[in-house]
């Protein structure tokens, strides 16, 4: 039974789409980390600096102090350390931004996509338009052929007088 059960399971673990989905979600992770890398590192900084010198990262509030150190805190990092309970809007504000630029990403990617599809469906309807189908052997034949490069028939109907 446990043997039929993992040959059920290695059939569908290695079909195509499962394999590519795993292969995506690989892609997407690292992409996903690229991009906070340019949030944090190079997106955030600029604006930071154009706010006043403000850290993102850092832009937190404190809604109760911690018990081993009182606050104010310099850090998000020495707040967490002291055990204060923080709200954490600069964190939230990366991940949107984040979020927005992997949209965007995925925007651009679909619409490449549904382009190059629109293509090659236009490309078949004009492969369609210059091939017929032999009514004998069912191969493809130029729209303009008179005799079957496959079977030899005629293709040519005959006129009735």
């Amino acid at each position: 039974m446990f043997k039929n059960f993992f040959n059920e399971f290695k059939k569908f673990a290695m079909r195509g789409n499962v394999i590519d989905m795993a292969v995506g979600i690989i892609i997407g992770a690292a992409f996903g980390k690229i991009v906070d890398s340019l949030v944090k590192d190079i997106i955030m900084p600029p604006i930071g600096l154009l706010l006043g010198k403000i850290d993102f990262s850092n832009l937190f509030f404190v809604l109760k102090s911690g018990p081993e150190l009182k606050g104010p805190y310099v850090s998000l990092s020495q707040a967490a350390d002291a055990g204060a309970i923080t709200l954490n809007a600069g964190n939230f504000l990366n991940a949107v931004i984040s979020f927005t630029i992997v949209a965007f990403a995925v925007f651009l990617l679909i619409k490449a996509i549904n382009r190059l599809q629109e293509k090659m469906a236009a490309d078949d309807e004009t492969l369609e338009l210059t091939i017929k189908k032999c009514p004998y052997c069912f191969t493809d034949i130029p729209l303009k052929a008179v005799k079957c490069p496959n079977c030899t028939s005629d293709l040519e109907e005959k006129k009735v007088s």
